[in-house]
């Protein structure tokens, strides 16, 4: 599968589109040129393909070694794809895998596939709980948005936790990730975040603060 990937990805290989790419993402990674609709349309077939979970923890491996960044996203889109393969004892691999080459991309993106997977098995939370005081912040950060997208299954709990917990760092994408993960609850109970927001005005950051309460005003 790695060969026939590697084979169709550089058959669609665009050096223009590269440039342009490679210059979004502040020139920090090589780039074939393969934007996301047809990378995803070379994928198609595997859909249907039947991959262990460690069969595709392996692929994603394998992918995530090869120097262009589309590799990585390869790699997030086979794991979509099966992630009803996917369960609590593959999140400690992808969190691994994910801090490699780390930036906000391939963050955001295996912060999607975690989310899949643990909304199957809430009690699978648990694993987030210890990616919260993990000493890398891309980590961090996927533990406070893992919960996007879930409206009033959210675990209110745990999302304010999380966000006092890390109120204190200065890091951007930790103060963007707090606000992001308020706004998107904030959706189903305003109340609820504008409240936690004003309680907590003293620990939060004005972007955080700013972030969370974007969509209500």
């Amino acid at each position: 599968m790695i060969e026939q990937i590697i084979e169709a990805m550089q058959q669609q290989r665009n050096p223009d589109k590269a440039i342009a790419m490679r210059a979004y993402m502040r020139n920090q990674f090589p780039f074939l040129g393969v934007p996301t609709p047809a990378r995803r349309f070379l994928l198609s077939d595997y859909k249907k393909v039947a991959l262990s979970q460690a069969q595709l923890l392996l692929l994603a491996q394998q992918l995530w070694q090869l120097p262009e960044r589309e590799y990585a996203y390869v790699a997030i889109d086979l794991l979509s794809m099966h992630i009803k393969r996917l369960d609590a004892e593959a999140i400690p691999a992808l969190l691994a895998l994910v801090r490699q080459g780390a930036w906000w991309d391939t963050v955001d993106n295996m912060a999607s596939v975690i989310n899949r997977i643990i909304r199957a098995n809430p009690t699978w939370q648990v694993t987030m709980d210890s990616a919260l005081l993990h000493e890398n912040l891309w980590t961090r950060r996927i533990a406070m948005i893992h919960q996007l997208g879930w409206r009033d299954k959210t675990d209110k709990t745990r999302l304010f936790a999380y966000a006092e917990q890390l109120a204190p760092e200065k890091e951007f994408f930790i103060r963007k990730a707090i606000g992001w993960a308020l706004r998107d609850y904030a959706r189903w109970q305003p109340a609820l975040v504008v409240d936690f927001v004003h309680a907590n005005q003293p620990i939060l950051s004005p972007l955080t603060a700013r972030e969370a309460l974007k969509r209500l005003r």
